[in-house]
């Protein structure tokens, strides 16, 4: 019995990644065809539409929003229809947290300083992986702005969920890791393993 449950639940861990894509890639192009399909369908000329326009149109419609967001003009009739979004009751408190941790993995982001690096816990010998976030203190809370610290994200395993610690420079190691490295990394607690350039996995 050991053996078979040792074999099935490795087959589950090997299939349930690829699954859960698989479905995620299947939701998100059936939920544009339904909701961008229907739009088509009803005013397209009769025999134009075919399977596939809706998913078509999305992509048409992220890529020429993704164009338009850098010009001035967009960005500011964004921001100002952002502000109004943001009146909304339980909106301004979802919407902040989810648009920041989005925005952080942004091409658009122009990040002053971006690392991952290893976080000395005192003096226990023990460190943690977490992610530089700010590291400019002008741009900090008044009395959480000391001289040689930065700011560093701390995400938690398993949840969505971290901390920010203002830590100073002095307690912090480069990693040779990307964020999209670090963050697998860290929410697996290690399972995922990102090894160093040039070093085998074992």
């Amino acid at each position: 019995m050991g053996f078979i449950t040792r074999n099935v639940l490795t087959g589950l861990i090997t299939l349930l990644p690829v699954a859960l894509t698989i479905y995620l890639i299947y939701w998100l192009v059936v939920s544009t065809e339904a909701l961008l399909g229907q739009q088509l369908l009803s005013h397209l000329p009769e025999g134009l539409y075919r399977p596939g326009l809706g998913v078509a149109a999305g992509l048409a419609i992220c890529f020429i929003v993704g164009l338009l967001m850098h010009t001035y003009v967009m960005q500011r009739v964004f921001a100002q229809s952002e502000r109004l979004f943001l009146r909304l009751p339980l909106v301004r408190q979802l919407y902040p947290a989810i648009r920041d941790f989005i925005d952080y993995f942004s091409p658009m982001k122009k990040k002053d300083f971006e690392q991952v690096v290893s976080v000395r816990l005192g003096d226990t010998g023990m460190q943690a992986i977490g992610l530089v976030t700010q590291a400019d203190m002008n741009r900090m809370p008044k009395g959480f702005d000391e001289e040689g610290c930065v700011l560093v994200y701390l995400p938690m395993s398993y949840m969505i969920g971290g901390y920010a610690l203002l830590v100073p420079r002095r307690d912090l190691r480069p990693l040779d890791m990307s964020m999209e490295q670090a963050m697998r990394f860290i929410l697996t607690a290690g399972v995922a393993s990102a090894p160093s350039p040039g070093r085998d996995r074992p």
